[in-house]
């Protein structure tokens, strides 16, 4: 119950107070935040998907400034050697606004890392979404067949079907890539599994299958339990190091992350940035109100 009114509370404190707790978990506002810590994760051994913050806009303005700003970043990337990726939001690049504009918008941004023979993520949203989304990521693969992928929310009753659905566009030497994470979205129970081990369980479904596949997996999670299971997997199907990565959040659990590099497996560290990481930290807090106690220790202790 605490937890839940810290939750509903911070959308309204000040700025600076919750940037005490945000910034753990957010590189900065600006590219040069972002590229700085890039560089720290490659230094540290891992690889980086740089993801700028910003999500549901309601004009297409926004849109065309959110994309000459992935374009930049696409650049600076390049040039600073940096070993690593994109992931980026459709809903802002317009996707509920005029799903062709969106379209173009990204495929301008994929091209652009195409051209560099690099790699960008569409990132899944809320139920709303997903069958856009999906469309989307299918329309994008048939012309940049190396250069895109998605993610596939395991706590969402349709996911494994939907994986299926795209095996089509698979091949053994231009596998699928695609992210699996738990998901974050509040969803109605008739769409979404709810309990921990029940979300757990269809993760690793999920992932096994993916691996019988051959596609190309983004282990997403900061979960133990998880990682072990995953850890099983691979043993089982003996999969090589380089078929597979773990991916986690800039700033969540470092200890597991280093244990998981420390056993010889890959690490790729989602890192945010932009001026919209107050709503960013707030729809976080609001979907996992359990991190209330980090921000107590954030603003009472090392603040």
């Amino acid at each position: 119950m605490f937890n839940k009114l810290i939750s509903h509370l911070l959308p309204f404190m000040p700025k600076r107070l919750v940037w005490l707790f945000s910034r753990k978990y957010i590189a900065g506002e600006t590219i040069d935040d972002a590229i700085r810590v890039c560089h720290e994760m490659n230094r540290g051994g891992m690889m980086i998907t740089i993801d700028l913050l910003g999500e549901f806009i309601t004009r297409l303005e926004e849109a065309t400034a959110y994309k000459n700003t992935y374009l930049e970043i696409v650049d600076r990337v390049q040039t600073e050697h940096i070993d690593g990726n994109y992931s980026l939001k459709p809903t802002m690049f317009g996707l509920l606004i005029d799903e062709e504009v969106c379209y173009r918008n990204i495929r301008e941004i994929v091209a652009k890392a195409a051209s560099y023979s690099n790699f960008v993520r569409i990132d899944m949203e809320d139920s709303q979404c997903t069958d856009r989304e999906i469309k989307l990521f299918r329309r994008l693969k048939q012309e940049f067949p190396k250069n895109v992928g998605l993610v596939f929310q395991a706590y969402l009753k349709r996911t494994l079907g939907d994986i299926k659905n795209l095996g089509d566009l698979h091949a053994a030497d231009n596998p699928l890539n695609f992210r699996l994470c738990k998901g974050i979205y509040v969803e109605p129970e008739t769409i979404a599994y709810k309990k921990y081990g029940e979300i757990n369980e269809h993760f690793l479904k999920d992932l096994e299958y993916i691996f019988q596949q051959g596609i190309y997996p983004g282990i997403a999670t900061h979960d133990k339990p998880v990682v072990d299971g995953a850890y099983e997997l691979i043993d089982r199907y003996k999969i090589p190091r380089e078929h597979y990565e773990f991916q986690m959040l800039y700033g969540v659990t470092p200890e597991l992350r280093q244990s998981i590099l420390d056993a010889g497996h890959r690490m790729r560290v989602y890192v945010p940035f932009g001026k919209d990481w107050f709503g960013y930290s707030t729809r976080r807090l609001k979907e996992n109100p359990k991190m209330a106690s980090h921000i107590i220790k954030a603003i009472f202790v090392e603040g």
